[in-house]
């Protein structure tokens, strides 16, 4: 592929000389976190970036849009975020260890941190200059959200559907660029093929019912199919011939998409759960996403709650696994261009146009061929 004309100019902004905008003076620290090349900042919004369980004792590592952090518990037993680049000489400060006093101790020459930031020399006590980038992590619905210093409260998403019950979530590493993880979560045409429980067979693709809507700010798409067979389904109380729907909206403050998913029988007739998963998609490198799923369940019929637990199962599982089959698939087409030039769409592929603008605009916060750009020069370097 021939270098792009824009590239350079690019390269200049996010990789080369230029602090990003908004890092200060930690802002060359990016730079310099091995194997990584930054993104557009999005920590305007407040993303999941780890179960809150899992960070105990030891310092955890973290990506977002191609930038290291490290978190840790501070004295106090909350949860903080560093940039994960000791300001001394870079070293990664999660590979560090959290002291009695709750600071965060760098494991090369011993300088440490509060969760503010601010940092201290042991070896020179009085230096200046010595903090790094602090960021703010809310924990909230079993996990560690992170997002600017700056950023409200307010812009917290709102994602928890009214009248449902949660019953757990799960992540799972897509290895792909946030485009083409994107792009496969905003249409089902390929359930057939990809996909072996929830949803259709190929044979019934005739019979599919579809409709989607483009906003200024997301889009909403409809399905509406035969279910397929399968043992498992009847964990969810469902009868041959019952019809599958499958409704979502996608929005991109952070991206995320929430899908309600039900089933009725031949005359219309609710079957007695419906359920509802909130996916967030976090870019973590230009070239791999991680998938946070949040899993809701609403009982219909209350007949049916002796069932709730079984059924709370196994909703979790059957979306663990359909998940997990397009993380399977998704290296498989890792390396489909950011352009849609070229490319026969068909009617099932209308939001991802629109998606794209979206993402450019509101996520991003930049330009499509800038967002290009990006793509470019992560793909062609192999990261």
């Amino acid at each position: 592929m021939g270098r792009q004309p824009w590239v350079g100019h690019l390269t200049s902004g996010w990789l080369g000389q230029r602090v990003p905008r908004g890092h200060g003076r930690q802002g060359e620290q990016w730079k310099y976190v091995a194997g990584m090349e930054p993104m557009p900042d999005v920590t305007r919004f407040f993303h999941p970036v780890l179960p809150a369980r899992t960070l105990r004792k030891k310092p955890l590592r973290v990506e977002l849009a191609g930038r290291a952090y490290a978190l840790f518990r501070d004295g106090t037993g909350k949860a903080a975020a560093l940039a994960d680049a000791c300001p001394h000489r870079f070293a990664p400060l999660s590979a560090g260890r959290v002291r009695k006093d709750g600071r965060l101790e760098c494991p090369y020459h011993g300088w440490n941190f509060d969760a503010e930031g601010r940092g201290r020399s042991p070896s020179q006590p009085d230096l200046k200059r010595c903090d790094t980038r602090a960021f703010q992590v809310v924990e909230r619905h079993g996990y560690l959200w992170l997002a600017d210093r700056d950023a409200p409260l307010s812009a917290f998403p709102d994602f928890v559907p009214e009248g449902f019950e949660f019953t757990g979530s799960f992540s799972m590493l897509f290895r792909a660029p946030l485009h083409v993880a994107l792009d496969n979560f905003s249409e089902d045409e390929h359930t057939p093929f990809v996909h072996t429980r929830l949803g259709w067979d190929d044979h019934d693709t005739g019979g599919i019912e579809f409709s989607a809507e483009n906003h200024e700010d997301r889009t909403e798409v409809h399905y509406r199919a035969p279910q397929r067979a399968s043992w498992l389904v009847r964990l969810l109380l469902l009868k041959p011939g019952d019809f599958f729907h499958n409704d979502w909206v996608t929005r991109f403050d952070p991206v995320r998409a929430g899908y309600t998913i039900r089933w009725t029988g031949k005359a219309g007739e609710p079957r007695p759960f419906t359920h509802h998963y909130a996916i967030f998609m976090v870019p973590e490198t230009a070239r791999t996403t991680r998938f946070h799923v949040f899993a809701f369940l609403k009982l219909l019929d209350p007949r049916y709650r002796p069932l709730l637990p079984v059924v709370s199962r196994a909703h979790r599982v059957l979306a663990w696994f359909e998940v997990r089959d397009d993380a399977l698939f998704i290296p498989t087409v890792a390396d489909t261009p950011y352009s849609m030039k070229g490319m026969r769409l068909g009617k099932y592929d209308k939001p991802l146009i629109h998606q794209r603008k979206l993402l450019e605009r509101i996520y991003f916060g930049q330009g499509t061929e800038e967002a290009a750009a990006l793509v470019f020069l992560a793909q062609s370097s192999g990261t």
